[in-house]
């Protein structure tokens, strides 16, 4: 009997050293779980709606917000929506007619998620660079008149540069460089190369008159490396932390460098 209570004690004994030794070797060889931290990108949009004193609504031009927001949000990138006054942005009017419609103004007319989402932007005030990767300025006429002159924008691209993270725009919102610095006080565009809606563009819209200024003259008083491409095709430049494009058709060039920028 004790024989048999012994044979029966050895048994369970090597058993359990068994299942010991066993779940060691499993647990040593489960894979290293890499996680892949998720972008953020602000996206900050004008709350200017008068084209000057023509009588004429502005505001900002879809195509530069929806091919830059498609294209980042499909990529898994996590999008904030700020302006200088919060809640909806305005929309110029003539980025609604069929002439200037695409697959990403398109997709936006039925998205009625991002919609609502455009209708409740938060105020610019209220906004930490720390909390973002790196900053998208879509154009429209609107940025002239607004947030070219906005202290809270002007503070929060200076911010993120000081941090070292992209800023990026689009069409005339490379009118937002019109005041920022460098540390020294000179100009933030002060020698790096540069684009934006060209002199021949807005001469071609009719609205040499009646903008505030000329966003290319603005960049090159500046300082900046002006360059462009044909009027209406597709041109984007990234100088460091400065990504910019010269019209509606570069939005989306403007973001595949932005995105480019971020994955270094």
């Amino acid at each position: 009997m004790k024989k048999t209570l012994l044979s029966i004690a050895v048994i369970i004994g090597l058993t359990s050293c068994f299942n010991k030794t066993e779940k060691k070797q499993v647990t040593a060889e489960l894979p290293e779980v890499k996680t892949t931290e998720i972008k953020k990108i602000l996206f900050v949009l004008t709350s200017h709606d008068e084209l000057g004193e023509t009588g004429e609504k502005t505001g900002f031009w879809i195509e530069e917000f929806a091919a830059p927001y498609y294209l980042l949000k499909d990529k898994g990138v996590e999008i904030s929506l700020a302006s200088p006054k919060g809640g909806q942005p305005p929309i110029d009017p003539k980025s609604e007619l069929a002439d200037y419609q695409t697959l990403a103004t398109k997709r936006f007319n039925a998205d009625k998620e991002t919609q609502e989402l455009l209708s409740k932007t938060l105020k610019l005030e209220s906004i930490d660079q720390a909390d973002y990767d790196a900053v998208f300025y879509p154009g429209g006429h609107g940025p002239l008149w607004d947030l070219a002159e906005d202290v809270h924008s002007i503070a929060l691209i200076e911010s993120f540069i000081k941090n070292n993270k992209p800023v990026s725009a689009v069409c005339h919102a490379p009118a937002i460089f019109k005041h920022t610095k460098n540390p020294d006080g000179s100009s933030l565009v002060n020698g790096k190369k540069i684009t934006g809606f060209s002199n021949s563009e807005e001469e071609a819209v009719q609205l040499t008159n009646v903008v505030p200024f000329l966003v290319e003259d603005m960049l090159t008083k500046n300082g900046a490396i002006y360059s462009k491409g044909d009027d209406w095709t597709p041109y984007a430049l990234e100088d460091g932390l400065l990504i910019t494009g010269q019209n509606p058709a570069s939005s989306e060039l403007v973001a595949k460098l932005l995105l480019k920028n971020l994955e270094k």
